[in-house]
C-alpha cells in the first residue's frame, strides 16, 4: 500500500513512517517543518536531539533498509497538496499536518488565527484535492478526544447520536465542547469531513486520540532515528513534562487539584493502532469514528507513576500543585467508548507504569541539553489573560 503522511517530520508522523515502512508499505512524507519553527519560537527544543529530514531518511535506509520519498511543502497551499497527490497517487493519506498545541493557540490573537487558518484550510484543501485526484482515497485524519471536552455522558464511538429535545427526536452530530482554539479547529475539521462524506461519500477514518507519551517504538533502535520529545509548557504533553522535571530535579508541576482525567497511550501503542486502521480501512463511502487510547488516568495518578519511576533511577521526585493556567474542571466524569480497535485485534502492549522509568532513562543522557530550557517548563500561557507574550 502507498501511504502519504502529511506531517511526517512530527512526533507521531516520523514514528508512524518508520512503522509502516517496516511493515512493507511504500511511504511518502510531506512536511513544512512548522513544528520545529514554532517550538523554537517559544524558546524551546526537543529534549532528545533529532536529525533533519534528509539525514533521517538516510539513517532509516542505512540502519533498516527503508526507502522513503519526501515532499517539502505546506498543505494550506492548494496547488502544493494537489500536485503531491497527483504525482504520488497514494492509496491512503494520513493527515497529521496541523498545529497541535492548545497553549500555542491561546498565546494571543495572532496565534489563535494562525491555528484556525492552518488547521481548517489544510483539511479543506486535502478534501478538494482528493476529490479531484482520486475520490476513493482513504483519508486517516488525526482528531482528538479533546473535541468532546469532559461531558457528563459516556462518549460514544460514533459521529452521530439520537436525541430527544422538547419531545422531538432527531439524529445529530455527537455533542462537543472543546477547551481551546486548537481543540475547536479539530471540531471544525470533524464537521467539515462529515459534510464531505454527506455530499461526496468520502472514505474517512477520524481518530479521536488521547495524549501520547514516550520516546521509543520497535523501529527507533538508534539515536539517528529518534522522534521529537517536547516538554515545555506550550508543546510538551504532561507525561513528558513530568519526566523532564524529574530529570532536572524540579517538582512535578500538577495543574490545579490534579483530578483532570484523560485517555493516554504510549507512542508504541499509538503507531500500532494507527497501522491497524490504515491496513484495515474504512468501507468505501464510510466516515469511521475511532476513539484511541489505552488507559484513563488523572494528573495526580500520572504524577505518582512518574515519581515512582524516578525513584528507580535514584531520583527523589516531589509533586507540586500549581495554579492551573487553563480553564478546565479539576474533577469530572470521563468515560469514552472503545470498540473499533479491539474489533480489529488491537491489544495494548504498554501501560504508563511499564514505560515511565524507560522514558526517564532515555532523557537522563540529555540532562545538560534540557537544562538550557528550564525556564520554559513553568506555564506562561494562560487561558484567562489577553496579554500573553507576543
Amino acid at each position: 500500500m502507498k501511504v502519504m503522511i502529511l506531517g511526517a517530520d512530527g512526533y507521531l508522523g516520523w514514528a508512524l513512517s518508520l512503522r509502516l515502512m517496516a511493515r512493507g508499505h511504500d511511504v511518502v512524507g510531506v512536511d513544512n517543518f512548522a513544528t520545529r519553527k514554532s517550538v523554537a519560537e517559544v524558546g524551546s527544543d526537543s529534549a532528545i536531539p533529532i536529525l533533519g529530514m534528509e539525514d533521517r531518511i538516510k539513517a532509516a535506509k542505512d540502519i533498516h533498509g527503508f526507502k522513503m520519498r519526501f515532499h517539502e511543502g505546506d498543505v494550506t497551499r492548494y496547488e502544493f497538496i494537489h500536485k503531491a497527490l497527483k504525482e504520488e497517487k497514494p492509496d491512503t493519506v494520513v493527515h497529521f499536518a496541523e498545529q497541535r498545541s492548545a497553549p500555542y493557540s491561546m498565546i494571543n490573537a495572532q496565534h489563535a488565527a494562525y491555528t484556525m487558518q492552518n488547521n481548517i484550510v489544510g483539511t479543506i484543501n486535502l478534501i478538494y484535492a482528493m476529490m479531484d485526484v482520486n475520490p476513493s482515497m482513504h483519508v486517516v485524519k488525526m482528531a482528538t478526544m479533546g473535541e468532546y471536552g469532559t461531558p457528563n455522558f459516556d462518549i460514544p464511538e460514533s459521529a452521530f447520536v439520537e436525541v430527544e429535545i422538547n419531545g422531538k427526536k432527531d439524529r445529530i452530530t455527537t455533542p462537543k465542547f472543546a477547551g481551546s482554539w486548537y481543540h475547536w479547529t479539530k471540531v471544525h475539521d470533524t464537521n467539515n469531513l462529515l459534510l464531505a462524506n454527506k455530499i461526496w461519500k468520502t472514505t474517512v477514518t477520524n481518530i479521536f486520540q488521547g495524549p501520547v507519551y514516550g520516546t521509543r517504538t520497535k523501529e527507533i533502535t538508534d539515536e539517528k532515528l529518534h522522534t521529537r520529545c517536547d516538554f515545555d509548557e506550550v508543546w510538551g504533553t504532561v507525561v513528558n513534562r513530568f519526566a523532564v522535571e524529574a530529570v532536572l530535579g524540579i517538582p512535578l508541576t500538577a495543574y490545579g487539584a490534579g483530578g483532570q482525567i484523560r485517555g493516554y497511550l504510549s507512542l508504541e501503542d499509538s503507531v500500532d493502532a494507527l497501522s491497524l486502521l490504515i491496513e484495515n480501512p474504512a468501507q468505501k463511502g464510510e466516515h469511521r469514528t475511532v476513539n484511541q487510547f489505552v488507559e484513563l488516568l488523572s494528573i495526580n495518578e500520572i504524577a505518582e507513576i512518574v515519581k515512582k519511576a524516578a525513584k528507580k533511577e535514584g531520583i527523589d521526585a516531589k509533586i507540586d500543585h500549581i495554579e492551573n493556567p487553563r480553564v478546565e474542571a479539576d474533577k469530572h466524569y470521563y468515560n469514552p467508548e472503545v470498540k473499533v480497535l479491539p474489533g480489529l485485534g488491537f491489544r495494548p502492549k504498554l501501560k504508563m507504569s511499564d514505560l515511565a522509568a524507560q522514558l526517564i532513562a532515555d532523557l537522563l543522557p540529555y540532562k545538560a541539553r534540557i537544562e538550557k530550557f528550564r525556564d520554559r517548563i513553568m506555564p506562561h500561557t494562560r487561558w484567562t489573560r489577553t496579554e500573553n507574550a507576543r
